[in-house]
């Protein structure tokens, strides 16, 4: 058998892991992984959101323990630039690590997009948000607009907090409080499609929030104004999502928005060893969901040049999300070939989790299951079918006998 492919994965986050656990699955002995990452623990944070309302939290764990379990080596550190004619990656700090491949999965930045607002992130200290909650339990804060600005890559999160935000109002006694979201959308969540967007403006009008869709705000003389009427945003307090930022690496194709150019399957584009997956390429949607799909793609392509017996397949996307709507969860995935969609109270994928990836959602599942018994992890990592069939709890009962036995 020849050496195994050297594969550098650069990123601790959803695409990172993914990539992992699909190569480990694919290629086996035929690829020696490395870790490449700055952070010392993965944090799941979709959840982040709940966690002013303590509604949740945003888990994390160790990736010291995750490289030893997938067998990969853990080297500290950030990607700076690649040397792709020498087959290196450069971090920040000019060490050079060799690669036979290199999948880039180093996440992306964000930036305030609008002056004059609180800009929400899942690495906000929920304090930060705590002080508008306050405002609203004192009688302080009267009005609250919640702002999708123009091309932000996901705004579903605006949605969570507003739905959140209004119910615990109403369970501090305030029922003269005015939310309204503010979204260039022409629905509410209208990449998830007709149905679920229809189901999503229930939930809205249910909690009492108003949606302005077709509204792009801006700031202009020192204050906030919707256009296209040009109205000042009339609001005591106002939460926008960010933008997201690439970093920009030297030595690959970049946008002008510093996001990696890649293909179908994920390489990118002028190099032959080089792949990406998740926030750090030039895909508009940035979510955990589409960026484990992304992985797959690439690890695919990675496992069949260590000489797997996979045929790559490019990546699809296939949307999938669940809302917390402050009084439950709404499951929705976006229309494909075969369906226009879909939104119900019930779990539409398994694992029942935001983060819908085919190898890290039962991964991070079995960790989470194991932990919460007092037990050492030693998750499988087995592969799963996302989507449930029509019958879903005994498709999940079925599921889940599957996955214990794959980590028996």
């Amino acid at each position: 058998m020849p050496d195994p492919l050297r594969v550098l994965v650069a990123g601790g986050g959803v695409a990172g892991l993914e990539t992992l656990l699909a190569l480990r699955d694919l290629a086996g002995d035929r690829v020696r992984c490395t870790l490449l990452t700055p952070e010392a623990e993965f944090v799941y944070r979709p959840m982040a959101v709940a966690e002013p309302f303590a509604r949740g939290q945003a888990a994390r764990h160790r990736l010291d323990e995750i490289a030893r379990d997938l067998g990969a080596e853990l080297v500290p550190g950030r990607l700076a630039a690649v040397d792709v004619e020498a087959r290196q990656a450069v971090t920040d700090d000019d060490r050079r690590l060799d690669y036979d491949a290199l999948l880039i999965g180093i996440g992306a930045g964000t930036e305030a997009a609008l002056p004059r607002a609180l800009t929400w992130t899942p690495e906000n200290d929920a304090e930060v948000y705590g002080g508008l909650l306050r405002d609203l339990d004192e009688g302080y804060t009267k009005r609250v607009a919640f702002v999708v600005p123009l091309a932000v890559a996901w705004p579903l999160p605006a949605y969570e907090l507003a739905l959140m935000t209004a119910w615990q109002a109403r369970s501090m006694g305030h029922e003269d409080v005015d939310i309204t979201v503010y979204t260039p959308e022409e629905a509410p969540l209208a990449l998830f499609g007709g149905i679920a967007s229809a189901a999503v403006r229930d939930d809205l009008e249910d909690a009492g929030v108003h949606v302005r869709t077709g509204a792009v705000v801006t700031g202009a003389d020192g204050g906030l104004r919707i256009e296209p009427d040009g109205r000042p945003l009339d609001a005591q307090r106002v939460v926008a999502l960010p933008r997201a930022v690439g970093y920009g690496l030297d030595g690959v194709r970049t946008d002008e928005r510093g996001f990696v150019v890649c293909d179908a399957h994920g390489q990118v584009e002028g190099t032959d060893a080089v792949w990406a997956a998740g926030d750090a390429t030039n895909f508009p949607i940035k979510q955990g969901g589409l960026a484990a799909q992304q992985a797959d793609a690439a690890a695919e392509a990675i496992a069949a040049r260590a000489g797997a017996d996979v045929e790559p397949r490019p990546f699809q996307p296939v949307l999938r999300g669940v809302l917390l709507t402050g009084r439950g969860q709404r499951w929705m995935r976006g229309p494909d070939q075969t369906d226009e969609g879909a939104s119900e109270r019930r779990a539409l994928f398994w694992p029942p989790t935001k983060i819908a990836g085919r190898y890290l959602a039962p991964y991070l599942a079995e960790r989470d299951e194991a932990e919460a018994l007092g037990q050492t992890p030693e998750p499988s990592g087995q592969a799963v079918d996302l989507d449930l069939e029509r019958e879903v709890p005994a498709a999940a009962d079925a599921l889940r006998s599957a996955r214990r036995r794959g980590g028996a």
